[in-house]
């Protein structure tokens, strides 16, 4: 039988990646996007439903998943991909840029765990999957990145606080952690930089693919490093 997957933040350098990954696997992919705009610049595919939602929103995201579920009655797996980045030591982070990462990167995680993660723990299947962030391991970095940083931190513990709760049952959240991804934007930004040392985008496709396969079976409580040579 074909899983159902559903993959945030599907139109960026990374979620575009996962999604020719999971649709080439042979998934039937619900991929969310922020604007209606943003649909047109997905290429089509039979398998594929894109939908135009802010995952900040609870009570949006809590319809959408209801939605989803009625339609297609089970969910095996979801990468939660959405979020944004930005710069700033402990002088330059006001707390207001702090909620905004953590709306960013936390939230719109959450608000799509949270009703999965009841519906993965009564079907005792499930693999849940988010990216953190290389500055919430590793001070040295993050003292540059305080927002970003901390609210990567939180997807950390989440996921720990998550495999706790589902000890004993075949459900698992795992965090990715990747160093500088190999993207366009960050190429412009770093100029000098050594590209062939940063992650391809479709590496950490197929790792995710891997962990949702039943190759990723025996991974429980897994944080991940996909540093690269980086």
């Amino acid at each position: 039988m074909k899983k159902n997957v559903i993959i945030t933040g599907a139109n960026g350098n990374l979620g575009d990646a996962v999604v020719k990954k999971f649709l080439n696997e042979d998934y039937h992919v619900i991929a969310t996007v922020l604007h209606q705009t943003d649909i047109s610049a997905m290429d089509a595919h039979n398998e594929l439903e894109v939908c135009a939602i802010d995952l900040s929103k609870e009570a949006d995201v809590a319809i959408f998943i209801g939605e989803t579920l009625e339609k297609h009655k089970s969910i095996e797996a979801a990468l939660m991909l959405a979020g944004g980045f930005s710069m700033g030591d402990i002088e330059k982070t006001s707390a207001s840029d702090l909620m905004k990462m953590y709306s960013l990167n936390f939230e719109t995680a959450y608000n799509i765990i949270r009703p999965l993660f009841r519906h993965m723990m009564e079907k005792n299947y499930g693999r849940l999957v988010v990216v953190g962030g290389q500055p919430a391991l590793d001070a040295e970095a993050g003292k540059n990145m305080i927002a970003y940083g901390l609210s990567k931190s939180l997807l950390i513990k989440l996921a720990e606080y998550l495999n706790a709760a589902a000890k004993g049952k075949n459900v698992t959240t795992t965090v990715i952690i990747p160093s500088t991804i190999d993207t366009p934007q960050n190429r412009k930004s770093m100029p000098a930089a050594k590209f062939d040392d940063w992650v391809k985008p479709a590496q950490i496709a197929d790792l995710m693919e891997v962990i949702c396969s039943e190759k990723g079976t025996p991974i429980r409580e897994g944080i991940i490093k996909v540093y690269g040579n980086s």
